[in-house]
């Protein structure tokens, strides 16, 4: 009986709490964002120091994510930075991919 309390009480706590650090929008979309660059590299589209440059910048956009994260609580403000961090990266993705660079 005790242990049912308590399981119910720590439910109640843990549960907003890992609903305000849930991200599920800017992790998928970190999740195409890296497919469009694994396609770009099997389809030559990029070449290998186009993909370095474009995978340093999406562990920069999962760094800001982490630390968005870490406090417990993304905000809207730290939501919307990321959002722009990745429509940023997306730009580079498809700039680099359509540039007239080939992996040869």
């Amino acid at each position: 009986m005790k242990l049912t309390i308590v399981a119910a009480a720590v439910a109640a706590i843990a549960l907003p709490v890992a609903a305000q650090t849930s991200t599920p929008r800017v992790d998928q979309r970190q999740a195409n964002q890296e497919a469009r660059i694994q396609q770009g590299v099997q389809s030559g589209q990029l070449t290998p120091k186009e993909t370095a440059k474009l995978e340093k910048g999406q562990a920069k956009v999962q760094a800001a994510g982490d630390k968005a994260k870490a406090d417990g609580v993304v905000t809207p403000k730290e939501r919307a930075k990321l959002a722009k961090k990745q429509n940023r990266q997306s730009g580079k993705i498809y700039k680099e991919k359509h540039d007239k660079q080939t992996a040869s």
